[in-house]
């Protein structure tokens, strides 16, 4: 049927496309670079240090016992997201935030909601493996 060198042919041509496409889409696409305020910086170490993704979700990915916090700002408000974080609830514990953790975590939180919905479901795929919302 194929001779080894005709093998050996369609192999080579079939690793230099995908080396070729390869390269194209890591230089063609064009990187988004957010530049981000220091206090939201702050806000996001703050979130991982109390493990804040253990319960609560944002952009749909993380734990299921709290809600989902990427839209919350936007609905909600600071005065009542400050209001949970400083006293907690019955299923959320008061983690005793200072005024500065609570501050960075109001503006990482207004961060995220500026950035778009949180819902996966209604995100683009694109070809090329980037997402659209």
């Amino acid at each position: 049927m194929f001779t080894e060198k005709r093998k050996n042919i369609i192999a080579a041509l079939l690793i230099v496309a995908f080396l070729s496409y390869s390269f194209f889409l890591y230089f063609s696409l064009p990187v988004k670079n957010k530049s981000v305020s220091k206090e939201t910086s702050k806000g996001k170490l703050v979130w991982q240090q109390y493990n804040c993704n253990a319960c609560h979700q944002v952009y749909g990915l993380g734990g299921y016992l709290g809600p989902d916090l990427t839209n919350t700002y936007s609905l909600r408000g600071p005065a009542y997201i400050k209001a949970f974080l400083q006293n907690g609830t019955a299923t959320m514990p008061n983690f005793n935030l200072n005024g500065k953790e609570v501050n960075a975590l109001l503006a990482y939180l207004r961060d995220i909601a500026a950035s778009g919905k949180g819902d996966p479901r209604t995100f683009t795929i694109n070809n090329n493996g980037t997402i659209q919302q």
